[in-house]
């Protein structure tokens, strides 16, 4: 399945356009890779995702097509979730 279709379908990113962007934008990787939106993800992957302040890395549990909103969460596990503070403010 492609990168930006499971952001969308797991519903990690609201929308396919925007996992496109930040996938092109060179802030996801495959297994340590830097990935494209075209990017083929597999059962077992580990995504790690840089958005605004937070990055999120999550191990890809299953693959489908289509979710409903419940099942959505079990596309993927949680792996860790980190914020980074901005120290620009002090």
């Amino acid at each position: 399945m492609r990168l930006d279709k499971f952001l969308k379908v797991s519903r990690i990113v609201k929308r396919r356009a925007v996992a496109k962007e930040i996938a092109d934008k060179g802030r996801i990787t495959i297994n340590g890779r830097p990935a494209k939106s075209s990017s083929e993800v597999h059962v077992g992957d580990e995504v790690q995702i840089s958005f605004g302040n937070k990055t999120l890395t999550v191990k890809v549990s299953q693959l489908l097509d289509t979710t409903k909103k419940d099942d959505a969460a079990n596309m993927y596990e949680i792996l860790s979730e980190r914020y980074v503070q901005d120290f620009s403010q002090e």
